[in-house]
C-alpha cells in the first residue's frame, strides 16, 4: 500500500526542501511570465530559515519527501497573507493544493483577530486562479508589475468559529 501526504508545520530542517522545491516550481511560473529574476528563484535559504523561525511555514511530506508548502503571516491589520503555495509537478492535480491551502487558513484563522485572508498570482496562471476561486477567494486589485506580468491579489472574510475549531 502506499504513502499518504502529512500536513504538518514545517521545521529548520526542512529548509533547504523547501528552497529546493520552490525553485523547481516556479520554473513555470518564470517560463509562463519570460522572467527568470523572480523572488521565488532568487530567494536565499536564509529568508526561508528566517519564516521557519516565525513559525508561518507548513509542508506536506510523502514520507520523508517535502512534496509541498505554503507560507503565511498575520499582519496588524487582521490580514492573513498567504504566499508561496507551491506543489510538486509530479502531485499536482490531486487536491494537495487545496488541502494545504485549508491547512494554512485554519492555522492563521484560529486567532479571533483574523479578518480576512488575502494572497496573490500572476494574470497568467490559470490553474492558481482556479484553485483560489474554488476556495472563496475573488479578485479585489490588480498591480501591473510589467508589459509581462500583472499581479492579481485575491482576498475572501475569515470566519473565525470556522477556523477556530479546527486550528
Amino acid at each position: 500500500m502506499g504513502m499518504s501526504v502529512t500536513i504538518s508545520a514545517a521545521t529548520e530542517q526542512d529548509a533547504e526542501q523547501i528552497l529546493k522545491l520552490q525553485f523547481l516550481c516556479y520554473q513555470s511560473e518564470a517560463e509562463l511570465y519570460g522572467d527568470y529574476t523572480i523572488e521565488p528563484l532568487t530567494e536565499p535559504l536564509d529568508s526561508i530559515r528566517g519564516e521557519l523561525a516565525a513559525g508561518g511555514v507548513l509542508v506536506a511530506r510523502l514520507g520523508d519527501e517535502v512534496v509541498a508548502a505554503v507560507r503565511g503571516s498575520v499582519d496588524t491589520d487582521g490580514t492573513a497573507r498567504i504566499d508561496k503555495l507551491v506543489v510538486h509537478p509530479r502531485m499536482q492535480r490531486h487536491g494537495l493544493g487545496g488541502r494545504l491551502l485549508i491547512a494554512i487558513e485554519a492555522r492563521l484563522g484560529g486567532s479571533s483577530s483574523v479578518k480576512r485572508f488575502q494572497l496573490f498570482t500572476g494574470h497568467r496562471s490559470e490553474n492558481n486562479l482556479q484553485l483560489y476561486r474554488k476556495h472563496g477567494y475573488a479578485p479585489v486589485s490588480t498591480e501591473v508589475v510589467s508589459g509581462r506580468l500583472t499581479l492579481i491579489t485575491l482576498a475572501k472574510e475569515a470566519a473565525p468559529s470556522e477556523y477556530a475549531a479546527s486550528a
